[in-house]
């Protein structure tokens, strides 16, 4: 892809005044219950001119202090003012207006070898904000971490550090495409990010209500494998067994019970409880889902009204 580099090199310039620094204060107790305060690096982007900022949850959960340096307003206390935990994405807001933010694009229209810039602060590095370039690897990316399974990620070969976290990866006019979130420690040039329209769902979500309004079930599951169904003898070899249903859910208003299995919600047929989440969460709060069970060998259908998620 050709593009002009000077008009470029003024569009990443104008993009790195809204990058922020974000450093942050964890209590932790020892093995002799004494209190040690850890601390934690990553980076931000200002998306509002009244002080609210993206980044990824994962840098600011249980944090008991969060300073953000502006590149042009110093130093200012930040405060987490909500998060979407499934989609590593969080707000935060300083006292400050007037900030320069940045525009958000669509990430629907990312494209494989579309050329992209990651922009942050590896590892805490003092100054402006690190510039790296790459292209889109791949879209619509699934990886499993130790807080569970991020789906529709976009995969680049952009460089992305510790500290990179929460920083925006923009393309060539400067738009903000994605969240830099994670890397692949034992790969080689594999960084992974967060679609901007997954953080602009949260953001959108948090400032209008005040927290995540997503649609919810109420049970607890186990994705049933030909190994599984075997050992257990359950009457089918896929789907979404129920391990518990909570109590005043949808799905206890509807009827389900501890050991349905769940294999068809809507048109879509589920072969795991990870597929049973996706179809959940395409949906809004209030609608109406038939769903397919297995129970007692035989098969059963029950019709859900979705909640909000406590």
């Amino acid at each position: 892809m050709s593009f002009d580099e000077s008009a470029v090199l003024e569009v990443i310039e104008k993009v790195s005044k809204s990058v922020v620094n974000i450093n942050t204060v964890r209590l932790l107790q020892d093995f002799y219950y004494q209190v040690l305060p850890i601390q934690g690096m990553g980076s931000g982007v200002i998306f509002d001119p009244k002080g609210y900022v993206l980044t990824n949850n994962h840098v600011v959960e249980g944090a008991e202090k969060i300073d953000v340096t502006l590149p042009l307003s110093g130093v200012l206390r930040g405060k987490r003012v909500g998060a979407c935990v499934s989609d590593d994405v969080a707000i935060i807001k300083v006292d400050a207006k007037d900030l320069p933010s940045a525009e958000l694009g669509n990430s629907d229209e990312l494209r494989v070898g579309q050329t992209v810039f990651a922009i942050g602060n590896p590892f805490g590095l003092q100054g402006a904000p690190t510039v790296t370039k790459g292209v889109i690897s791949a879209v619509k990316r699934s990886i499993r971490s130790e807080r569970g399974l991020f789906e529709d990620l976009v995969q680049t070969d952009a460089s992305i550090n510790p500290g990179n976290s929460g920083g925006p990866l923009v393309d060539v006019k400067g738009r903000v495409v994605a969240l830099n979130t994670a890397i692949v420690p034992f790969a080689q040039g594999i960084g992974f990010a967060i679609p901007v329209n997954h953080a602009k769902r949260c953001a959108e979500e948090i400032m209008t209500h005040g927290k995540v309004m997503r649609p919810w079930l109420g049970v607890s599951g186990l994705t049933v494998t030909p190994e599984i169904a075997s050992y257990y003898n359950l009457a089918a070899d896929r789907g979404a067994l129920v391990i518990e249903v909570w109590s005043g859910s949808p799905a206890g208003e509807a009827g389900m019970e501890k050991g349905d299995i769940i294999v068809g919600f809507g048109d879509k047929a589920i072969n795991s409880v990870d597929e049973l989440v996706k179809e959940v969460q395409k949906r809004k709060i209030g609608e109406k889902a038939r769903v397919l069970l297995i129970r007692e060998g035989g098969r059963s259908i029950v019709e859900v009204t979705l909640g909000t998620t406590p």
